[in-house]
């Protein structure tokens, strides 16, 4: 058990390594890393100028009185009273065709309770990807998968390339089935349950064409930690 004095980061460096040298570990105690340190760390890595969600709160009122704020968000979390507010749904365009793309915009709140799960279940997940997934990982994209794909094509007998996208995934996927395949890594039920809740929020519908250029955290959460090729971890 590490010390309360060992910052957040390095509790999840920790659980970084015992995810790497114990492929079938299941994590029991997770969420007490929830804490203020971790939630001021995914509040000073939100964009200034990010678009606020359906309360109207941006980084710069909340950063008012940041410090209260957080004691009492993370005061609620503890206290299994935090739920997740609607996601406000705007519409932007998507490259290269006529259709709008839907995005969802999370309160502020929001974005860091799902920023601080993200992070955890990254310091777990990133050991288990494979090395040609790129999707919504740190550090990773689209421009490196280029890059691989071109000197795998280069370097190896390639004869075919296929490529494929499943649509509307988040609109479909089986959230059950997406909570048993959690369950193989994760045992920490409070984890479990603010992930349900998040998957549970409903959105809510405003008439506006909103111009971005980056998806919200909930894409990033689910997406990279939650999505995972279920072969990977023997899930069929």
């Amino acid at each position: 058990m590490l010390s309360n004095d060992v910052s957040v980061l390095t509790k999840l460096d920790y659980i970084a390594q015992k995810a790497r040298t114990a492929p079938r570990c299941q994590f029991t105690s997770l969420f007490h890393l929830m804490n203020k340190e971790l939630l001021l760390v995914c509040f000073m890595g939100l964009r200034t100028d990010a678009a606020s969600g359906i309360d109207n709160i941006t980084k710069q009122e909340y950063a008012n009185n940041v410090s209260a704020n957080l004691d009492d968000l993370v005061d609620r979390l503890h206290k299994m009273a935090y739920k997740p507010q609607p996601v406000l749904r705007v519409y932007i365009p998507k490259p290269g065709s006529k259709k709008m793309r839907p995005l969802g915009i999370p309160v502020l709140e929001d974005k860091l309770v799902q920023g601080g799960l993200s992070k955890i279940l990254q310091s777990i997940y990133e050991q288990d990807f494979i090395a040609d997934s790129y999707g919504f990982r740190p550090e990773r994209n689209c421009h490196g998968a280029l890059r691989a794909l071109g000197q795998s094509v280069e370097r190896q007998p390639i004869h075919h390339i296929v490529e494929a996208d499943i649509k509307g995934f988040f609109d479909n996927v089986d959230q059950e089935q997406l909570m048993t395949f959690l369950g193989h890594r994760i045992a920490d039920k409070r984890v479990l349950r603010y992930i349900k809740r998040f998957l549970k929020a409903v959105f809510t519908k405003p008439p506006i064409i909103y111009q971005a250029t980056k998806p919200p955290i909930i894409y990033q959460a689910t997406h990279n930690n939650l999505t995972n090729d279920g072969d990977e971890l023997g899930f069929d």
